[in-house]
C-alpha cells in the first residue's frame, strides 16, 4: 500500500491509500477518487515528503489514534446522512438520474449503487460522491 497527498480543484489537500501508483492513477483517471471536503474529482498528487525508517511504537500508537478518530468521523457522518437524506436503497442511480434531468425535486439522497451504476452516474456528469459506509457498532 501507498499513501499520496492529495490536492483537488478546490485547494484541499487529503491523503489516500492505494495499493501502488498504477491504481491511483487508474481510479483518477475514472473520476473515482474524490475530494472529502467538496466532492471534487479533478484531483491531482500533492507534492509530499517520503517516509523513510521503521515505525516506532509512538508512531504504531499514533496511527491507531488516528484510525480511532477516522472511524468516529465516518460514523458521526453516517448519522448526519441518516437524519437529513433521504434512504432509496438499491434505487440511489434512478433516484439521482430523476433529480438531475428535473424530473423529481431536489432532495438529498443516499443509497446503494454498483461500480457499474457509479460510472454510468459519473458518466452523465450527475453529482454523487461514494462514502465508505461503516457497520454500526451498536447493533
Amino acid at each position: 500500500m501507498i499513501l499520496f497527498d492529495l490536492k483537488c480543484a478546490g485547494d484541499h489537500v487529503f491523503e489516500a491509500w492505494f495499493p501502488n501508483n498504477a491504481a491511483y492513477e487508474k481510479q483518477a483517471k475514472a473520476g473515482a477518487v474524490s475530494c472529502p471536503a467538496c466532492g471534487s474529482r479533478k484531483v491531482e498528487k500533492a507534492p509530499m515528503a517520503p517516509r523513510i525508517g521503521k515505525a516506532s511504537k509512538p508512531a504504531a500508537t499514533a496511527v491507531a489514534t488516528e484510525h480511532t478518530e477516522i472511524r468516529k468521523q465516518l460514523m458521526e457522518l453516517r448519522s448526519k446522512i441518516e437524519a437529513n437524506c433521504d434512504y432509496v436503497g438499491g434505487k440511489f442511480a434512478e433516484e439521482a438520474r430523476k433529480i438531475h434531468y428535473g424530473e423529481k425535486e431536489r432532495r438529498d439522497i443516499y443509497g446503494e449503487a454498483s461500480d457499474d451504476e457509479a460510472k454510468a452516474l459519473h458518466d452523465e456528469g450527475v453529482e454523487f460522491t461514494r462514502v465508505p459506509w461503516l457497520p454500526r457498532q451498536d447493533s
